[in-house]
């Protein structure tokens, strides 16, 4: 500081009750532009993220870059949101292959991916494959296919719900390996995917207490085989 100036009374806020200021505001371009500020501010910028545990970027306009640089500073995350919205959340596969480093990701408990059309199998797997403790996972709208689903299943144990909603390239033999893996897994949206009316009831004769999504989808057990539980 600059002798006969002043100092701002914010600047004089120790630098964890500015991180707490910063951690208020919800627009990521005013934290940007808040660590543009001086260095001091930057830092309280960098510690507020630090301390979140949930981060949303949908109705944001993010692309790769600029939603990894975030998540990498937020070591306490455990919900994520990178939905595409109308005005787009634009993550890709790279993207997903950069969060995937992030000393985060091992923590996260519920991630959204829904309507993220620049992702496909390559992301995913190389996401879920550290994701490991997932309890919550939205991937409908992407371009998934079986191989997400075979990938869910060996590294997500503690998957409770699974959105796979327009999924169209996912089988049901990928429906079938994940509900037989993941043992506590309590409800799946299958809407719109295109899957014939007997897996459903495979997915039932496995696990009876689960959810399907949507509901009112008519079953007859008695019309379908029963397919092997392993």
């Amino acid at each position: 500081m600059r002798r006969g100036v002043e100092e701002a009374e914010i600047d004089r806020l120790p630098s964890d009750l500015l991180a707490h200021i910063f951690s208020l505001i919800t627009c990521f371009k005013d934290l940007a532009q808040a660590s543009r500020v001086c260095r001091k501010w930057k830092q309280g910028v960098e510690e507020s993220l630090a301390r979140r545990e949930k981060l949303s970027f949908s109705g944001w306009k993010m692309d790769d870059e600029s939603t990894t640089r975030l998540v990498f500073l937020a070591y306490s995350l455990k919900e994520l949101d990178i939905s595409r919205s109308r005005w787009g959340c634009q993550i890709t596969d790279y993207g997903l292959l950069q969060l995937s480093m992030a000393k985060c990701v091992g923590n996260l408990s519920s991630v959204s991916l829904w309507g993220s059309t620049g992702i496909t199998d390559k992301g995913v797997i190389q996401l879920i494959s550290r994701a490991t403790s997932l309890e919550h996972l939205n991937i409908g709208g992407t371009f998934i296919t079986d191989a997400s689903l075979f990938a869910i299943a060996d590294s997500c144990p503690r998957l409770k719900s699974l959105v796979l909603w327009g999924c169209r390239q996912v089988t049901e033999d990928g429906l079938i390996t994940v509900v037989n893996k993941c043992r506590k897994l309590e409800s799946i949206n299958v809407w719109g995917m295109r899957v014939p009316l007997n897996c459903f009831v495979a997915l039932l004769t496995i696990k009876p207490a689960l959810q399907i999504q949507p509901k009112g989808v008519v079953l007859h057990e008695d019309r379908f085989p029963i397919w092997p539980i392993y």
